[in-house]
């Protein structure tokens, strides 16, 4: 039996005809791929054949998943640059970055027990009650990146602002809406690290299962050191260059 990653194993053998196809322009940037049982039936393979083959050619950037609709050949991908140095009452809860010319779709759920690790960050227990928000950011009407906010219903509980995209305030930030409710925010911690996009992650993003990513932890801090929000935002490595910018003191 043929070793799974030798030059001749089927998968291979498929990514190579498609990477082919591709150089000599029968399927160019934007075009959708035939189906995978279309694909298998051609070449002789099974649906699994070239799924894998697919996603060896979206590691390797050739090609890119679009959710519920197909596989594409991929656009030249154009690298943004993530501005973490926030505006007080920027969009998207302070998530969405500074000069982003795109748009979001959110989708809030109230009443949802925070999990261990979130409750850790916000400092309430296990299991309190809070509302998540999952953001898509998309450009060119494609997902860029993905986060998902967390705010406990102990502070917004029963206010107009309990939905961050929804209400009076909706879009206002983080800051914007706290205030409203007599809150100060003072302060925001972030804290990036390397990740992998997860299958559903990757699904969304168009990228491949376990592709690099960069994953912020950022919280909202009050005047009393109170976690009032918490975010996990999920940035492709291939997409962005992050930027922080440091005000210095003259003469510090």
């Amino acid at each position: 039996m043929a070793d799974a990653s030798s030059p001749g194993a089927p998968y291979l053998r498929v990514a190579a005809a498609v990477r082919a196809r591709i150089a000599e322009g029968t399927w160019v940037p934007g075009d959708r791929l035939p189906s995978r049982g279309e694909l298998g039936r051609e070449f002789g393979v099974g649906e699994n054949v070239v799924r894998r083959a697919q996603e060896l050619l979206i590691s390797e950037g050739a090609l890119e998943g679009r959710a519920g609709s197909g596989t594409y050949v991929r656009e030249p991908v154009v690298r943004r640059t993530l501005h973490r140095t926030s505006l007080p009452g920027q969009g998207a809860g302070g998530i969405a970055p500074a000069g982003f010319t795109g748009t979001w779709e959110a989708d809030s759920t109230a009443k949802v027990p925070a999990p261990p690790a979130i409750a850790a960050r916000l400092g309430v227990e296990p299991g309190d009650l809070c509302v998540r928000t999952v953001y898509e950011f998309l450009a060119n009407r494609q997902p860029v990146m993905l986060a998902t906010s967390w705010e406990p219903m102990a502070i917004t509980g029963g206010t107009v602002v309990v939905l961050p995209e929804g209400g009076p305030f909706a879009g206002t930030g983080v800051v914007a809406r706290m205030t409203h409710l007599g809150i100060t925010v003072t302060r925001v911690v972030e804290q990036p690290r390397p990740a992998q996009a997860d299958r559903s992650q990757a699904h969304l993003l168009g990228i491949a299962t376990g592709a690099q990513a960069m994953l912020i932890e950022r919280t909202h801090y009050d005047t009393d050191g109170r976690s009032v929000e918490t975010a996990d935002i999920l940035v492709p490595a291939d997409r962005w260059n992050i930027e922080y910018a440091i005000a210095l003191t003259p003469g510090g």
